[in-house]
């Protein structure tokens, strides 16, 4: 049976939402502006979304990129646990091959201790950025050796989170600390409480990995939209109850925009979809402003990969944007949406998460204080 980390995981929808709605961010670094005015940003919106009910609050680990200012989801997690109080915060996700198992535990025993109670920690295998940068991070020439052994590290990590190495094991005399250890030393009156563990993953692997540990489970659907209905179908089949969860939780990531003018939403869009299009042929860089991305002359096959991309983003007005993410969650029965806005404008991601609060009718709009 599951303990309380099942009320933890799972939450209840506000307002009219179907399913619980929370936020992916990954600082992103528009034309024009500084990583220190899109970590302010990052505050910003924390702040505001806190105040109109979204559940958790998720940063992404990249690296090597220009235009995303999260290389360091425990550092921004640090500033973002002093400035608010209730939202859940975490990360979507750490790229665990990137790091000691010990390390990370560290860090999010860490945030749990500043934050009790309200710390995911979402992991994932991929490097998160490209094989050089990767090789860097690991100092390792073998890369594929690290997403090799991520049920390893993964098992690692959660016996460092417990603190419950069997004797004889080369761990057993190793404590993460801050962590459980506190709590049973002479005098020690450390609470038990960890961070959730959350499996990410944009394939099956992670999927039947968390289905068979019984760990909650959140897709990228925002850039794998194709593999988002059969990933989910294999973690249900997979699930087996765990001390964490009773039945499977399924959360999805999705970039979605909403604007007072459904042609603003489109101008917005179209300078992610550009940087994802600089990204995927090896020139990432800032994001683009609105007026670049409008002047900018696509091949024939540059704008098929730009209409594709568009067509798995959720964007126009407040209510178009709500269709859409209602139809989402009926065709894949996710639990949970995580909303992203990589675009160029910080007004325009800001007012589109409380446009979508208020379709709806999520606490703290014009709505409730009417």
């Amino acid at each position: 049976m599951a303990d309380a980390h099942d009320e933890i995981i799972r939450a209840t929808p506000r307002g009219r939402a179907p399913v619980p709605l929370s936020v992916l961010d990954l600082a992103t670094v528009g034309s024009g502006r500084t990583a220190r005015q899109a970590l302010g940003t990052t505050v910003e919106l924390a702040h505001r979304t806190e105040r109109r009910g979204f559940h958790r609050y998720w940063v992404a680990e990249h690296h090597s990129m220009p235009g995303v200012a999260s290389s360091s989801p425990a550092v921004i997690l640090a500033h973002l646990a002093a400035r608010t109080e209730r939202i859940r915060l975490g990360s979507g996700g750490v790229m665990l091959p990137n790091h000691a198992p010990l390390v990370i535990a560290e860090q999010f025993g860490t945030l749990e201790a500043f934050a009790p109670g309200r710390i995911d920690l979402g992991l994932g295998r991929a490097p998160g950025t490209d094989g050089a940068t990767a090789a860097a991070l690991r100092r390792a020439d073998q890369l594929a050796e690290g997403a090799d052994e991520f049920p390893q590290q993964l098992s690692e990590l959660i016996r460092f989170l417990d603190d419950d190495f069997p004797d004889g094991h080369p761990y057993a005399r190793i404590h993460a600390v801050p962590g459980p250890v506190q709590g049973r030393v002479p005098g020690g009156v450390q609470r038990a409480d960890r961070p959730s563990v959350w499996l990410l993953g944009s394939s099956g692997f992670s999927a039947r990995l968390a289905g068979a540990l019984g760990l909650p489970f959140s897709f990228a659907h925002h850039f794998s939209a194709a593999n988002t209905v059969p990933a989910l179908d294999l973690y249900r089949s997979s699930f087996r109850p765990s001390a964490v969860l009773d039945r499977p939780y399924a959360k999805i990531g999705v970039q979605a925009l909403a604007a007072d003018d459904p042609a603003e939403a489109r101008r917005q869009v179209l300078t992610g979809a550009l940087s994802m299009l600089r990204l995927r042929r090896g020139r990432p860089g800032l994001v683009p402003s609105p007026e670049e991305a409008a002047a900018y002359e696509f091949t024939d096959v540059e704008r098929d990969f730009v209409d594709d991309w568009l067509r798995n983003v959720v964007y126009g007005t407040p209510d178009e944007v709500r269709e859409g993410l209602d139809a989402l969650v009926r065709r894949t029965g996710a639990d949970e949406l995580m909303i992203t806005a990589n675009v160029h404008g910080a007004d325009a991601r800001l007012r589109s998460y409380d446009l979508i609060a208020d379709a709806y009718g999520m606490p703290g709009g014009a709505e409730a204080q009417g």
